[in-house]
């Protein structure tokens, strides 16, 4: 679904992490609605980015990073986002946690780039 790492603003920020454990069930079927999410959310106002992957065990971790929460309740409101979300607690979620939180500091670290001096 993500394409590698988010290109995201100086904090601060807020981040919604989707923890779940997916089923065998029709897994083009959930890439296909991954992907519209994705499209869907990509044009919602405060949409800053995304971070997504899945194991072979289908353990996926999503996290969708937004300007405020009032974006992230917006997101929660849509419609097609929130028909989306019912359907794959019928068919294709065993679990799932939700979390968000609001991003104070981030730093980076890329190899063969002078250290900027972060703390870590």
């Amino acid at each position: 679904m993500s394409g590698g790492f988010a290109r995201l603003p100086a904090p601060p920020y807020y981040a919604v992490v989707f923890s779940s454990q997916c089923n065998a069930a029709d897994a083009e079927e959930y890439a296909a609605a991954a992907e519209r999410m994705l499209a869907l959310a990509r044009r919602q106002p405060g949409y800053l980015g995304v971070e997504s992957v899945r194991g072979a065990d289908g353990f996926g971790i999503t996290v969708s990073y937004w300007e405020s929460e009032a974006a992230i309740a917006a997101w929660r409101a849509q419609a097609e986002h929130a028909e989306i979300r019912r359907h794959g607690r019928r068919h294709w979620y065993t679990h799932y946690e939700l979390r968000v939180g609001r991003i104070e500091r981030a730093s980076a670290y890329e190899a063969g780039r002078d250290d900027p001096g972060s703390p870590d």
